[in-house]
């Protein structure tokens, strides 16, 4: 900034007013400024100016932890944080757990260390401790869940509806004439795993049907609902549909039954959750409930900032449900 001032013949303090648009400055002399900086690629020291500010303000930069990058939901909610957090003047840093606890305790200290203002995470499958999430929370830094939350801790959070999205995926199953309906979910320690259970349990009884164990698989993902299929649908009585945790199981699933020689949805019926690219990438394409991840980051990302920001309480916790849709296509009747 000092070889800009002396090279315009202006003072230090008015090269950094521009440089951050402060209105002090005519809007002639902040264009100036400006393109001379970039015509010599000045660029700001971001952690200079995040050492010079962290006693008076938070960085304006969010963690964000992700299970897996390569999952489209994930993916899907990654993009609308991303945006939310650009549209108010925030930058991401991301990280991911692949699954692993150890990571993701890692991941936390890391964003503690590098002074981000919150931390937004959906935590990993084996996560059963909570005390890296508490650390934060101690030391004042919002933190808010999505999609799997951490059920040890009250906190922020944001989830779609899972029970009623599966009730209705079920309820639809049953209605097309479906009566031996076989569930894959994830391991039941993660809640989103229960109230999908739960929803697709009490869909089966409000209709009069009873959930038979025999068709209950701990499944959440292609290679394991291929392995898994082939001894569903060489026993006895098979199912005649299957409604799975995620879309990648149903379109495992889905493979696997037209592998054998079954017809989708004659035979079998096969509804997934998500609605990823992949659903409408298949034959027959898929039908899944809508998870709507984009709007997710984004409303976890209103939360966070609103509590870095004071509009809310940090010792508010606040609980937002993101509706899901049944999309009907062609893997049932």
């Amino acid at each position: 900034m000092k070889d800009i001032a002396e090279a315009l013949g202006v003072s230090v303090a008015t090269v950094s007013r521009a440089l951050k648009d402060s209105p002090r400055i005519s809007g002639t002399q902040r264009e100036k400024i400006k393109r001379y900086a970039r015509e010599h690629n000045y660029y700001p020291n971001v952690l200079a100016e995040s050492l010079r500010n962290s006693r008076t303000r938070p960085l304006k930069i969010i963690g964000v932890i992700v299970p897996q990058f390569a999952h489209f939901y994930f993916a899907s909610v990654l993009s609308g944080i991303e945006q939310e957090a650009a549209s108010r003047g925030y930058t991401i840093m991301v990280g991911q757990s692949a699954e692993q606890y150890n990571r993701e305790v890692l991941l936390c200290e890391r964003f503690y260390e590098h002074k981000v203002c919150g931390v937004i995470v959906s935590q990993a499958k084996d996560t059963q401790q909570y005390e890296h999430f508490q650390k934060l929370m101690d030391h004042g830094m919002p933190l808010v869940f999505y999609d799997r939350i951490c059920t040890g801790i009250d906190c922020n959070r944001v989830v779609v509806d899972d029970y009623q999205g599966a009730f209705n995926a079920v309820t639809h199953l049953i209605n097309t004439g479906c009566r031996r309906i076989a569930f894959y979910g994830s391991p039941m320690t993660l809640e989103i795993s229960k109230n999908r259970y739960n929803g697709y349990r009490d869909a089966l009884l409000r209709q009069g049907l009873q959930p038979e164990e025999r068709f209950f698989r701990i499944c959440d993902n292609r290679a394991d609902a291929e392995a898994i299929t082939p001894g569903l649908l060489s026993q006895g009585e098979i199912p005649d549909a299957f409604f799975a945790v995620n879309d990648d199981t149903a379109i495992g699933i889905l493979y696997t039954a037209k592998r054998m020689g079954y017809r989708v949805p004659q035979d079998v019926s096969v509804c997934g959750f998500t609605n990823g690219y992949r659903a409408v990438a298949c034959d027959p394409m898929l039908t899944t409930v809508e998870q709507r991840g984009v709007r997710v980051g984004e409303e976890a990302t209103n939360i966070l900032i609103s509590k870095v920001e004071g509009e809310t309480p940090l010792n508010k916790v606040e609980k937002r449900v993101v509706r899901t849709r049944l999309v009907i296509r062609g893997t049932t009747k």
